[in-house]
C-alpha cells in the first residue's frame, strides 16, 4: 500500500497515504480531526478545531506577498463507505488498501478515498511547504459532506479572514467549476401490518448485485442501472402473475450513491417455486441485455432460505410496490443554460422494509431550486397517495456561476501558459460546499478545481496518477498570481 508514496510528487502522495490509513466514514472523523489538529500544530501554524468539528490552519504570507488577497483552500474530511459484499473492511477501523493499477491508483475493494483526500493532501502539502510564493492561506477542512454538508452547515460567518475560495473538491482535470447544484433529501416513513408465514409456501432470499453504482450527481446520466429499480420492477410483476409475498427488503446504502446491491426475502407457494425460479432466471437475462453496456456484471439470483415468520399484508405489499416502482429515478431535466449539463435528478437510494417499517430515502439535486421543489413534491405526493409520512430535510443551495468572477481569469491565464490550452469552464451536478459557504462568506470569491477521479463513491473509486501532479503543479502557479488587495 505504500507504494503510492514514490509517486511524484511525493510530497503530496505523502500525505494522501497518511490519509487512506486513518478510518474517517461519515460521521465518524473523530481521528481525521485530531491528526489534522496535530499536523498544523506540529507545523507551528495557528490550528483551530471549530465548535463543530472543522479544522483551520493558518499559514502567513511568504515574504513579499502580504498584500494579496487571503486564499482559503478547502477539503472535507470524511469519505464514502462503499465496498464489494465479498470484501471483508471495517471502515471505522481498517485502513484503506491501495494499489496502483496502470495509470491509475485504486483501492482494494473498496471505495478510495480520493474524493476529497486528495484535495485535503493538497492543502497539507500547501501548507507544509516552506519554499513556496503565496499570500495568506487558511486551510478549511470540513467534516461529513458526504451525508449532510454539516461541517459547511454549521460553519460560523467571521471566523475565515480569506477573500477567495479554492474549493479542491472536483474530479477532472483541467475544468473550473464555477456552479453546482442544490439538494434536499426527501425521507418517507411507514408502518405496514405484518401477518404469518402461510402454511404451504417457501422461503428464498432474491438478489440484485454486480452493478457499478457510483456518485448520485456526477454519475446518474450515464445509464447505470439502480438496484431498487431493477428489484421492485420485478416484484411488481411478480406479486401480479404469482401467489408471491414480501417479509423483508434491504436496498441500496447511502443516499449519495446510487444503489448497486438490493435484496429481499419472499415467500412463494410451494406449486409455484419452480415456476417462480424460472421467472428470475428470465427476468435476468432481460435486464442483463438492456443494460448490457452499463452493467456487464448484473445478476439477478435466488436461493432457498429459511422461513421467515412474519411477512408483509398483502393489500400494503401490493402498494409499496408500485410505488417505490413508479418513484422516479435518474435525469429529471438537462439544463438549458449548459447544454450537456443535468439540471435536475432524483437518486431513488434506499428501500428497507423490515419488522413493519416501510422506509425510503432520496436525493433530490438540482441547479434550479423551483425545479427541486417540484420534483420532492412529486415524490412526496406518491407517497403519501399509499399513507406513508414524507419529510424533506437537509436542504442546501446551489452556487450560481459567476464568469465575471477576478480568481477566475486569473486561473484561466495561469492555466494556458503551464499547458498551453484553456480549461474548460463547467458546472457540476453534484453539492459543493461552495453554495453553503458562500451563502455565510458572501464576500468569496470562488472556484473549484481537482485532478482526476473515476467512479467516486463505488468500490471502483480511481484517481489518475498523471493528473495530481498536473493538479499540483496548478495550484502553486495559482497561488504566485493571486491579485493585490484592492
Amino acid at each position: 500500500m505504500s507504494e503510492i508514496k514514490k509517486l511524484n510528487p511525493e510530497r503530496v502522495w505523502k500525505h494522501f497515504y497518511s490519509l487512506t490509513q486513518i478510518p474517517r466514514p461519515s460521521k465518524k472523523e473523530e481521528k481525521v480531526i485530531e491528526f489534522m489538529k496535530n499536523f498544523g500544530e506540529s507545523l507551528g501554524l495557528e490550528t483551530i478545531v471549530d465548535h463543530i468539528g472543522n479544522v483551520i490552519i493558518r499559514k502567513p504570507a511568504s515574504p513579499g506577498m502580504e498584500n494579496r488577497k487571503g486564499v482559503v483552500l478547502q477539503g472535507h474530511l470524511d469519505m464514502v463507505p462503499q465496498k464489494n459484499s465479498d470484501k471483508v473492511h471495517d471502515f471505522e477501523k481498517d485502513p484503506i488498501e491501495t494499489m496502483i493499477d496502470g495509470e491509475w491508483v485504486k483501492a482494494n475493494g473498496t471505495t478510495l478515498g480520493a474524493d476529497n483526500g486528495m484535495g485535503c493532501a493538497v492543502a497539507m502539502a500547501v501548507l507544509e511547504d516552506k519554499s513556496l510564493v503565496h499570500g495568506p492561506i487558511e486551510a478549511l477542512f470540513t467534516i461529513d459532506e458526504e451525508t449532510g454538508m454539516t461541517g459547511a452547515n454549521h460553519l460560523k460567518p467571521g471566523l475565515l479572514k480569506g477573500d477567495i475560495l479554492l474549493n479542491l473538491d472536483s474530479e477532472d482535470e483541467g475544468e473550473l467549476y464555477v456552479g453546482c447544484a442544490g439538494g434536499v433529501d426527501v425521507n418517507v416513513t411507514m408502518n405496514y401490518p405484518e401477518v404469518d408465514m402461510p402454511k404451504g409456501f417457501v422461503a428464498y432470499k432474491l438478489s440484485v448485485t454486480g452493478l457499478k453504482g457510483g456518485h448520485s450527481g456526477m454519475d446518474i446520466n450515464i445509464g447505470r442501472a439502480n438496484s431498487n429499480k431493477i428489484l421492485f420492477r420485478f416484484l411488481t410483476y411478480a406479486t401480479h402473475f404469482y401467489d408471491l409475498r414480501i417479509a423483508e427488503i434491504n436496498g441500496g446504502s447511502l443516499r449519495n450513491a446510487i444503489p448497486r446491491e438490493s435484496f429481499a426475502i419472499v415467500a412463494i407457494s410451494e406449486k409455484e417455486a419452480s415456476k417462480f425460479e424460472g421467472e428470475v432466471a428470465k427476468f435476468e437475462k432481460i435486464f442483463k441485455q438492456e443494460f448490457s453496456k452499463s452493467e456487464p456484471d448484473l445478476q439477478m439470483k435466488v436461493e432457498k432460505t429459511n422461513a421467515p415468520a412474519k411477512i408483509m399484508a398483502n393489500d400494503e405489499m401490493h402498494k409499496i410496490c408500485k410505488a417505490v416502482y413508479a418513484c422516479p429515478h435518474g435525469v429529471q431535466r438537462m439544463s438549458d443554460a449548459m447544454p450537456g449539463l443535468v439540471e435536475t435528478s432524483n437518486n431513488l437510494a434506499i428501500v428497507k422494509c423490515i419488522n413493519g417499517k416501510f422506509a425510503v430515502h432520496c436525493l433530490v439535486r438540482s441547479s434550479v431550486d423551483t425545479a427541486k421543489e417540484g420534483v420532492m413534491y412529486k415524490i412526496g405526493g406518491l407517497f403519501n397517495l399509499i399513507g406513508a409520512e414524507v419529510a424533506y430535510e437537509g436542504a442546501y443551495p446551489g452556487w450560481k456561476p459567476n464568469m465575471d468572477s477576478p480568481i477566475l481569469k486569473t486561473m484561466l491565464k495561469t492555466y494556458e501558459k503551464l499547458y498551453n490550452k484553456t480549461p474548460e469552464i463547467k458546472a457540476i451536478h453534484a453539492g459543493l460546499e461552495c453554495g453553503i459557504l458562500g451563502a455565510a462568506y458572501p464576500n468569496w470569491d470562488m472556484i473549484s478545481f481537482g485532478p482526476t477521479i473515476r467512479y467516486p463513491h463505488s468500490p471502483d473509486e480511481r484517481i489518475l496518477i498523471s493528473s495530481v501532479e498536473k493538479f499540483w503543479n496548478y495550484m502553486v502557479e495559482t497561488l504566485k498570481n493571486i491579485p493585490v488587495k484592492e
